[in-house]
């Protein structure tokens, strides 16, 4: 097989499962181009965490949790999280390819804010920190201020908004 028919073969199986996420979360638009892998960030934050997805994407948050607190979700495959805007939580996800995650950051937005408040850019631009100091950071917040996880299996109907 050439060169491109190899890229058009992986191209046609990415958008068929991206059809399958599209049908089976329809409340999400699964997109091949720059929203992939943060929709579906959300909805592993959605089922594992306290927290309702906003009907429409926000620029600071996707969700609230059951107590009112706005939540900016990131999620990626790699070493590195983005962080622009102070939410009132931040919930940093590093999904593997198998669908499992590890949770890199959960807490208070404001306190990556306020720990790269030396950094150019911050608040204003889309900057990226590296997992390993968001994980430090993450240690250092009480459990109190963290967002809880949900107590079921994850098998559950997916509801978007209040």
């Amino acid at each position: 097989m050439s060169t491109m028919e190899e890229i058009a073969s992986a191209l046609s199986m990415i958008r068929n499962r991206i059809a399958r996420l599209n049908s089976a979360f329809p409340q999400r638009k699964f997109t091949i181009d720059g929203r992939l892998v943060g929709d579906i960030g959300e909805i592993i934050a959605y089922l594992h965490y306290d927290i309702n997805l906003d009907d429409v994407s926000q620029p600071i948050h996707d969700g609230t949790t059951s107590d009112g607190r706005r939540v900016q979700i990131k999620a990626t495959f790699q070493d590195a999280l983005t962080f622009k805007s102070t939410s009132d939580y931040y919930l940093g996800l590093k999904i593997n390819d198998d669908g499992s995650f590890v949770e890199i950051y959960n807490g208070p937005g404001q306190l990556i804010r306020d720990s790269y408040s030396h950094r150019k850019g911050i608040g204003v631009k889309l900057l990226r920190f590296p997992n390993v100091k968001l994980e430090a950071l993450s240690s250092m917040v009480d459990d109190s201020q963290r967002i809880p996880k949900r107590h079921c299996s994850g098998e559950q109907s997916l509801q978007i908004g209040k």
